[in-house]
């Protein structure tokens, strides 16, 4: 029994025919674009998980913030 991979079925998803070529061993005349595509979608991921950690860190910042006012004004109503 052949196993099905997840990246098998999203081929089937967006393209019947291309998944029936690459079942075949077909290869694409485009690989130079494929690469370009793959490039591009790494290089979103990046950025992506950058972002996550840049918000992480303004979320740690902005907690600090409000502890560091909170203890100010505690130390003002003394």
């Amino acid at each position: 029994m052949k196993i099905i991979r997840a990246s098998e079925v999203g081929t089937y998803q967006f393209c019947q025919r291309a998944w029936w070529y690459q079942q075949q061993g077909y290869e694409p005349d485009n690989k130079a674009e494929l690469a370009s595509g793959t490039m591009s979608h790494d290089r979103h991921g990046r950025v992506v998980v950058a972002s996550k950690f840049l918000q992480l860190i303004a979320y740690g910042l902005f907690l600090l913030a409000i502890v560091t006012a909170i203890t100010w004004f505690i130390q003002l109503i003394r």
